[in-house]
């Protein structure tokens, strides 16, 4: 299953983002989309998954184009975990969590008891399950973050989509949820993320893409597009490329 953008203008009303992009994700890869602040990263990201609607171009979700899909049929198919999430209401960590089964039923019917083991699930394989009963609002920013990390796993989904998910979390969680992606690709689901690290993208992404004010700069396997002048042009400042005594790389900004 593929979920593609083909000739996509993105952006808001009366102002264009970016325009010219093809982009794909095929189930079992995982896809690193990495360019500074302002460059249209997630506003790309939320034109693939059908909350803003391409000004230009056309998204697609296996054969059909994505606005066929109705809205619980996308969620079956698409999970997504936002850069932040705030909420004023102290649903309990379990709750939230279940909300991801909500595409597999409605948002008024009672949990089943498989809506409950997905969830338990979900939050076992975060290593979070003893905050199941905490208000969601008490928690850290890393806490949170994970929580919504097992919300969209809980949707059991074909694809997940992911906004700098490391962006709050600290370095142990950060290695967790780079772990969980290689998993969720072991899995057979297709990863899109966002970042800011190229070592992540490096260690965890099969291809990246690069964004820089709304243009592709480059785009392919992850070996062959991440070296020094590539990321230059794209961060607009001089990289240090480390290489250790096993051959891996590490790309650090002067």
């Amino acid at each position: 299953m593929i979920l593609s953008g083909h000739a996509l203008t993105i952006g808001y009303s009366g102002h264009v983002v970016g325009s010219g992009l093809d982009v794909s994700l095929e189930t079992g890869e995982v896809l690193a989309l990495l360019g500074p602040n302002g460059g249209g990263k997630t506003t790309l990201l939320k034109t693939l998954l059908g909350l803003l609607a391409p000004q230009a171009g056309e998204v697609r979700l296996a054969d059909r184009p994505l606005s066929a899909y109705s809205n619980s049929e996308r969620a079956r198919l698409v999970a997504y975990v936002p850069q932040s999430h705030v909420t004023t209401f102290a649903f309990t960590v379990e709750t939230v969590v279940l909300m991801g089964r909500t595409a597999h039923g409605n948002l008024f019917s009672r949990p089943s008891e498989a809506d409950r083991d997905a969830a338990a699930r979900a939050l076992d394989r975060f290593g979070i399950a003893h905050l199941r009963g905490r208000p969601y609002t008490e928690l850290s920013g890393g806490e949170r973050q994970l929580v919504l990390l097992a919300r969209a796993l809980a949707q059991e989904p074909q694809f997940v989509v992911l906004d700098e998910p490391t962006a709050s979390l600290d370095f142990g969680n950060q290695g967790r949820v780079m772990h969980e992606i290689l998993a969720l690709k072991a899995s057979g689901h297709g990863v899109l993320f966002t970042t800011h690290d190229p070592n992540h993208a490096m260690r965890t992404a099969d291809r990246v893409y690069l964004l820089r004010q709304g243009a592709r700069i480059a785009e392919g396997a992850t070996g062959a597009v991440l070296d020094r002048p590539h990321l230059e042009a794209l961060y607009g400042t001089q990289v240090e490329l480390i290489t250790d005594h096993t051959g891996r790389t590490m790309f650090l900004p002067y």
